[in-house]
């Protein structure tokens, strides 16, 4: 339906189909309980017990952006006609102590002209805080206190609509609606590449109008032991990054394989792909970047289980050149395929003498596998 409006490109549609749809060989991991991000980005938290909820209200403008648009606009509403009716409530009192409500001879001057009930006081309220003028009702100088509430309520006005107005715009301009269009890859891969061991994923951008000054940030989160004995359930791990570009910032103009190298440094040193089956492990990957048209600094999360790691897989390419231009197929954004590579960890490879050692014993397997056709001999039969 989204793809019939515009809304997302087909060829999005044709990746996500093409994900869920191929038997990608990999590895069943155990199932963990719960998951720290989710895959579209959304924090598995939920925070409860929290005494000082009056923290909220020191921020009155965070609460309301933060809202849900029906709670948003039963505020948006309510607010204008609470302060109608309070307002309108104020007008009438004025009217009848001045004594506006009363039969008038001709040389009377009231507060407030054609106020006759709470109705035209309330209507009246309403002429005045939104700037409507009907010709009928007006405000006379005959009393300090009507000019004086005038006054009041224009500010109390001004004020409701700069928060309001301001809220709304908030909420419809807010960064995360530009994260929809960046795509990542449903599984990551880890493999060879440059003769070391690669944590690797891909991302995407589909909007031609770019993401200014993109970095990528990966956090291994896992259930940890310090020395003294104290569990940590949620033990964040920073990740460093091998941008593609070779620089702090990343060109999101086409399709880009993440990648991390596997190294001393790394979280990932000791873990094997038999390891991947049974540790429950989560890979946090955040996108942080400016969005062109607006300015506003956006950021798209998601994150990798251990079931979602394919080890021995790498990406196909989908970028090529067309008649001068370089064409990006989208329907080939997930896709695999395996390649050699060693089951053992970073460490125990780089102990045995590195990628060199393993092709020369995968060469060395191979050929010990290989047998020749016994040949067939000619008998004669008697």
């Amino acid at each position: 339906m989204l793809s019939r409006k515009g809304l997302i490109p087909e060829d999005y549609l044709l990746t996500r189909l093409a994900e869920d749809v191929l038997q990608q060989p990999k590895f069943k991991a155990k199932q963990r309980k719960a998951r720290f991000v989710a895959k579209n980005g959304r924090c598995n938290v939920a925070h409860t017990n929290i005494r000082e909820q009056g923290r909220f209200l020191q921020d009155v403008f965070t609460t309301l952006v933060d809202l849900k648009w029906l709670h948003t606009l039963v505020i948006f509403t309510m607010s204008f006609l609470c302060s109608w009716l309070l307002f309108g409530m104020i007008w009438w009192l004025i009217a009848f102590a001045h004594g506006d409500l009363d039969a008038k001879h001709e040389s009377f001057v009231p507060c407030v002209t054609d106020i006759h009930s709470f109705s035209s006081a309330f209507l009246f309220s309403i002429e005045v805080q939104v700037t409507i003028g009907f010709g009928a009702r007006m405000i006379t100088e005959e009393c300090l206190s009507a000019i004086i509430v005038l006054i009041i309520q224009n500010i109390v006005g001004l004020v409701i609509n700069a928060i309001m107005l301001g809220c709304i715009f908030m909420k419809t301009a807010q960064a995360n609606r530009r994260a929809e269009t960046l795509i990542f890859s449903k599984h990551a891969v880890i493999t060879v590449r440059n003769n070391k061991l690669c944590f690797m994923f891909r991302l995407g951008d589909l909007r031609k109008s770019m993401i200014i000054s993109a970095t990528v940030h990966m956090q291994v989160v896992r259930k940890t032991v310090t020395n003294e004995g104290e569990l940590v359930p949620l033990d964040q791990i920073d990740i460093q990054m091998d941008n593609p570009v070779g620089t702090n910032s990343i060109f999101l103009v086409s399709p880009l394989i993440i990648s991390h190298t596997i190294d001393k440094n790394s979280p990932l040193y000791d873990l094997s792909a038999d390891d991947l089956l049974h540790e429950d492990i989560e890979v946090v990957v955040i996108l942080e970047g400016v969005v062109e048209t607006t300015g506003i600094t956006t950021q798209a999360r998601t994150s990798y289980l251990s079931d979602e790691i394919l080890w021995g897989q790498r990406f196909l390419s989908t970028v090529s050149e067309e008649d001068g231009l370089y064409a990006v197929n989208y329907s080939k954004f997930g896709n695999t395929i395996k390649v050699p590579t060693p089951s053992c960890s970073a460490r125990t490879l780089e102990e045995e003498g590195g990628m060199e050692r393993f092709r020369a014993r995968e060469t060395t397997s191979f050929g010990a596998t290989v047998r020749r056709r016994p040949k067939h001999r000619n008998t004669k039969v008697a």
